[in-house]
């Protein structure tokens, strides 16, 4: 990639800068201020490569003309050289820790070391500011807030902490909104074509479905290939703490929708919303769906009241290490709540409200993430909710069908055209396996 003078991008940012705050009384929108910046920036390299003609150098050429265009942009619209590998669909995490320390995560599970993103961690820290100053709610990142959680305009999720650390520390999750269909995981090897047919037969059966994984497992992407395969008559209602399922991006698929998101509090402590008290509000809009973009607290008691009073077919994540481990989690976060629910009762609402528990997991050995195991649930006994595990992990990690359906489970999902020979063993298996 062509070497970009550090030093040139931020003068030329600077005088572009300028030109654009004289211009700054005009009504622009978001987009007209960035094309005429464009124009400001064309300028301005134009009458660079005329200075140094005049120097007797040689001026830019056309590749130099393109990334020091564009260098400048991110610098004064994006997040700087950090925006490059915002830009990279291959990148799915980007950690910086301090500026000089950075470290990318591809998305076949490779991991590297890449070049400075800033001059110094102050300079870090100033481009950190100016991007959540530019966010749709400016946030504030200082002495007094040193955790920053963002949402990119790419969609993306930046989490920032200073002041409280050695080293300003960056850490970017990327979501690729390209995948969004589940045959899409079947092509990706991270479902076979039974699990592509079982899932899409539960989706449209209505069935209520936790989403378990670890951090960066894949379960938001999971998520939102479920949620679009659900009618496009049907109304629903997305709640996350920050937007990440992208529903407003299909909206061909999901015409009648509603996206709520979490707040924090303002500088002055008021104004948080909290997501216990969206999935509240959520409940009130008439939903046919209600969509938690993830399990972690006190928003579990309304979103299973959710499943088990009338909201057929609603979904959410839930951080996990496997269908069996989702249990004792639950119990846990509603042992937090005001209420302090005890087991039994606890076990007795999932019982209640969940039908399926999908679990997914990147591989060690190749960074592929992959569905691992279904488990049905079918009732509860005290301290125990009761389940079958109808896909089981094999020495692969791939859910492979290993247990029978409850016959009122299989009479929903046949009653939807789903064909219980794709429960054969022989069935479940993956394309790697043919």
């Amino acid at each position: 990639m062509t070497s970009v003078d550090g030093e040139l991008v931020r003068r030329l940012a600077r005088t572009v800068g300028e030109q654009l705050t004289e211009r700054s009384a005009e009504a622009w929108s978001d987009d007209d201020r960035r094309m005429f910046a464009r124009n400001l920036v064309h300028q301005a390299i134009s009458d660079e490569s005329e200075r140094r003609l005049g120097q007797g150098r040689p001026p830019l050429n056309a590749d130099e003309i393109q990334h020091l265009g564009a260098a400048v942009i991110n610098r004064m619209f994006g997040l700087g050289r950090l925006q490059i590998h915002i830009d990279n669909p291959a990148v799915t995490d980007i950690y910086v820790n301090g500026h000089d320390n950075v470290h990318l995560t591809w998305r076949d599970g490779r991991s590297r070391v890449e070049a400075p993103v800033a001059e110094s961690d102050a300079e870090l820290i100033e481009m950190i500011r100016a991007q959540a100053r530019r966010s749709r709610h400016e946030h504030h990142w200082d002495p007094a807030s040193p955790v920053l959680d963002l949402q990119l305009p790419s969609g993306d999720r930046l989490n920032a902490v200073a002041w409280v650390s050695q080293r300003p520390s960056i850490s970017i999750r990327r979501h690729d909104f390209a995948i969004s269909r589940l045959k899409e995981l079947v092509d990706l090897g991270t479902i076979s074509e039974a699990l592509h047919q079982l899932l899409r037969a539960m989706v449209t059966a209505q069935f209520n479905i936790l989403v378990a994984g670890g951090t960066g497992a894949g379960k938001t992407t999971l998520l939102r290939c479920l949620i679009n395969e659900i009618p496009t008559h049907e109304r629903l209602v997305t709640i996350e703490d920050s937007l990440e399922i992208g529903v407003s991006r299909f909206g061909s698929l999901h015409p009648n929708h509603v996206e709520m998101e979490a707040r924090e509090a303002n500088v002055e402590g008021t104004g948080a919303v909290s997501m216990h008290d969206l999935v509240r509000a959520g409940l009130r809009m008439g939903p046919d769906r209600v969509i938690v973009g993830e399990i972690r607290g006190a928003e579990v008691v309304p979103m299973l009241l959710a499943m088990s009073q009338g909201n057929d077919g609603s979904m959410s994540t839930i951080h996990a290490d496997s269908t069996a481990g989702v249990f004792p989690r639950l119990q846990t976060y509603m042992a937090m709540t005001p209420e302090r629910f005890d087991a039994r009762t606890a076990n007795l609402m999932v019982a209640n409200a969940v039908d399926v528990i999908v679990h997914i997991a990147r591989r060690r050995s190749d960074g592929r993430r992959v569905i691992t195991s279904v488990r049905e649930i079918t009732g509860s006994d005290g301290d125990l909710v009761s389940s079958n595990e109808v896909f089981a992990p094999d020495h692969h990690q791939q859910a492979r069908p290993s247990w029978r359906f409850e016959d009122g489970t299989l009479g929903r999902l046949e009653a939807v055209g789903f064909d219980r020979r794709w429960l054969d063993p022989a069935a479940g298996r993956w394309e790697a396996d043919r």
